[in-house]
């Protein structure tokens, strides 16, 4: 393995502003052709969509729709035992799981990986104010619920890792540990004792990602090449980039015009063209709106989370990050203070020359990790 175990991860100190200058990938621009057309499944009888079905590019994953909370999940499933919910990242969908599936459930657990509302399959709300986090763990509870189990442990990648690490926090009867890939455990979910977006920088030339992804200008640049966008994304925040690269722009400041990131001549060795395929074809159907509302929603899920302040944080966790993702230190802080905030957390892993895309980068060094963990509890 390339993990280091690492007591302490030591750099400059940053401000509050900084530790807000991410909570996602630096996802915009590079986006400027027509979308590609993506093939539709196969549909029932009655032409609707269908309620369940496998995949033949992945015959060993079964995939359904499940009602929860009001709206239908998509959820990709494999393997039997105690329930563990793969919670994705923004822009990703169920498939960056996709080797964790397998692996969990050769080690004797049940892996779900259900695409978060707003996302690929799944049903889109047209009400923006149905995004917050808080509308995201009612799902991921009664998706619990759903599956017939009182009890699974829930990771999660990027703004994944924010809904589970909450989570945990505000059930631990029904979410008996938690594992975090990228970004850390912050009170209020968000951090801060402010708006988030009142510490997020403006100025003539460029803007704070979190501020444009929360724009119709982002919605329409993200939408006109999606394969453009992803190819973009996963090299340029990758481990994989030039180690001169600073990944996704410098400081999360957007270029107010919209300079578009390089398209790379080739994909890093762990992302294949067919892997593109399946996120082209999963935000073509979804489109761009709800996956950008939880930007839209940040300064409402901090607002709600008020009153879980100070709340103990007391279920066993793991964090993983990437030696070169960008939220190691953009996070030196919030990463400092885990241990403190989360009692039973577990030495924090790093892994060598990886970037943000944590169990896709480096799939058997997260699978390993994980299975360590869930099968020490």
């Amino acid at each position: 393995m390339r993990d280091n175990r690492s007591n302490a991860m030591r750099g400059a100190t940053f401000s509050r502003r900084d530790m807000l200058w991410a909570g996602g990938a630096l996802a915009v621009g590079a986006a400027f052709a027509e979308p590609l057309k993506a093939a539709s499944p196969e549909s029932s009888v009655s032409g609707s969509e269908p309620t369940s079905w496998v995949d033949p590019a992945m015959p060993e994953v079964t995939h359904r729709m499940v009602e929860t909370n009001g709206i239908r999940l998509h959820v990709a499933e494999q393997g039997e035992g105690p329930l563990t919910i793969l919670c994705h990242g923004f822009p990703e969908c169920w498939y960056s799981w996709r080797h964790q599936l397998g692996a969990l459930a050769k080690a004797g657990f049940r892996a779900v990986a259900p695409d978060l509302r707003g996302y690929g399959r799944s049903d889109r709300p047209e009400e923006v104010e149905k995004y917050t986090i808080f509308h995201d763990i009612g799902d991921i509870v009664g998706l619990v619920d759903a599956l017939g189990s009182k009890q699974a442990v829930i990771a999660g990648h990027d703004i994944g890792a924010t809904i589970a690490w909450q989570a945990a926090l505000l059930r631990p009867d029904r979410f008996r540990a938690v594992i975090a890939l990228s970004v850390p455990f912050r009170p209020r979910g968000f951090g801060g004792s402010v708006p988030p977006t009142t510490l997020m920088p403006s100025n003539e030339d460029a803007v704070f990602y979190q501020l444009f992804l929360q724009t119709p200008e982002a919605e329409a640049a993200l939408g006109r090449d999606i394969r453009r966008t992803f190819r973009s994304q996963l090299y340029s925040l990758s481990g994989d980039r030039p180690p001169s690269a600073s990944g996704g722009f410098p400081g999360g400041m957007v270029p107010r015009k919209r300079a578009s990131l390089t398209d790379p001549p080739s994909l890093p060795a762990w992302v294949t063209e067919s892997d593109i395929d399946v996120y082209v074809d999963a935000f073509t159907r979804s489109g761009w709106r709800g996956p950008l509302s939880w930007w839209r929603n940040i300064d409402r899920g901090w607002e709600l989370l008020a009153p879980f302040t100070g709340a103990a944080m007391t279920s066993p966790a793991l964090y993983i990050v990437g030696e070169r993702d960008m939220l190691v230190a953009v996070f030196q802080q919030a990463i400092a203070k885990q241990s403190i905030l989360v009692p039973k957390l577990r030495p924090a892993i790093m892994l060598g020359g990886c970037g943000h895309w944590t169990q896709q980068e480096r799939a058997l060094e997260v699978s390993t990790a994980m299975i360590d963990f869930l099968r020490s509890l």
